[in-house]
């Protein structure tokens, strides 16, 4: 056996794990990335060897296999993953990849949400331990996804039934935490994700983030850490 590792798995160059790969280095956990989103036949790192799962955001639908047919190894991979309580962590489409693999409905509404806009915690949960109020957070999205059967609600907003759930050991967020300063400032660069977007839409993300980041960094601190010290004890029990 080798030494285990978290996958990230991401979809475009600019979807970076951010805030939660500078966790999982806190610990010192090895960290593969793969991009399989148009791969029939994935190659992945030995099932056996993963100690944690983390599924990044995309332009893509959860459930657009034609196109990336990639997607359906995500899907299993999740699957596999949760039965045997190995940490999974998803962001935006990687959020609905995890609801959709538990059989969670995905609808599209009818404009995208983009910029900064409060969610508000609806439970409690180790990961949330510190946040009982509402959080104005980075949303990039227009798909959307329910909470799948047997799953827990933890976070909503208006326009957004299901902002974050957890279902055994995944967690999923459609807001993101993850983004760091540099972070958004390469999306703000890329063509792909300003499209549509005017300069004073623009200006306005950057002044936002720079209102709220007090608040969003200690949760995100919290969330991510939580995940990598989890998926630290996973690896722990690989190697006993």
């Amino acid at each position: 056996m080798t030494s285990p590792k978290v996958l990230i798995v991401q979809h475009v160059p600019w979807e970076k794990p951010g805030r939660i790969l500078d966790n999982l280095e806190d610990l010192s956990l090895p960290v593969t990335t793969v991009n399989i989103a148009k791969s029939k036949k994935a190659k992945l790192p030995d099932f056996e060897d993963l100690a944690g799962l983390v599924i990044m955001g995309g332009p893509m639908g959860a459930t657009d296999f034609d196109q990336y047919p990639g997607l359906k190894n995500e899907a299993k991979l999740v699957r596999a993953a949760i039965s045997v309580g190995k940490p999974v962590l998803g962001i935006c489409l990687g959020h609905q990849i995890i609801a959709t693999a538990l059989g969670a409905k995905l609808s599209t509404n009818d404009s995208p949400e983009i910029g900064f806009a409060p969610i508000k915690s609806v439970a409690r949960h180790d990961y949330f331990s510190m946040w009982s109020k509402q959080l104005n957070v980075l949303h990039w999205h227009q798909d959307v996804v329910a909470v799948p059967e047997g799953g827990q609600l933890l976070a909503k907003s208006p326009g957004t039934s299901n902002q974050a759930f957890r279902f055994g050991s995944a967690l999923g967020l459609q807001f993101h935490l993850e983004v760091s300063r540099p972070l958004l400032d390469e999306w703000l660069s890329e063509p792909a994700m300003t499209k549509g977007l005017k300069k004073a839409n623009i200006a306005k993300m950057r002044d936002d983030f720079d209102e709220y980041n007090a608040q969003l960094q200690p949760l995100a601190e919290q969330v991510f850490s939580s995940f990598a010290a989890r998926c630290s004890t996973y690896a722990r029990t690989l190697t006993a």
